[in-house]
């Protein structure tokens, strides 16, 4: 096993902590509004994508650091700008992976970084498009809405 370089072990940490933001932030906007689609899923898909992280961690004897967010994420008053948000930081993770692939020619690295990538672009995004729209079309009015909504099953 080839050794990683400072900016390989770097860029494996920052994908890292964007998960972890990531997670974080769908969990607290599911205190906050329910069990609600699409976080509750993306949330699950959010512990994969760590957990795939944390499979390069360990392969290249990485420590793994702890989950830095909790408590430190933002909260938002409506489902709209949860959604709006989530949008935001997935168009955010696209670009920060088009960055980091460009950081290694690992090709485990390289699989788990296009994976993710591949999943918040093509999943996670338009999940995320489609929970704006019914927002803004008041299929989903805030807090309120998203209780009576609890348990609805929804696409990613």
């Amino acid at each position: 096993m080839n050794k990683l370089t400072e900016i390989e072990i770097q860029g494996l940490h920052e994908a890292l902590d964007d998960e972890y933001h990531s997670w974080t932030t769908y969990d607290q906007v599911i205190a906050d509004f329910g069990e609600i689609s699409p976080f509750s899923h993306i949330r699950a898909a959010e512990e994969r994508h760590i957990e795939a992280l944390g499979s390069l961690f360990a392969r290249y004897e990485l420590p793994v650091p702890e989950n830095p967010w909790p408590g430190k994420v933002a909260r938002y008053a409506t489902l709209q700008e949860a959604c709006e948000a989530a949008m935001d930081a997935e168009i955010a993770n696209s670009k920060m992976y088009d960055r980091l692939l460009m950081t290694t020619q690992h090709q485990d690295i390289l699989a788990v970084l296009r994976n993710l990538q591949e999943a918040s672009q093509q999943r996670h995004l338009p999940a995320f498009q489609r929970c704006a729209q019914r927002a803004v079309s008041g299929q989903d009015s805030g807090r309120h809405g998203a209780m009576h909504r609890k348990g609805k099953k929804g696409q990613i």
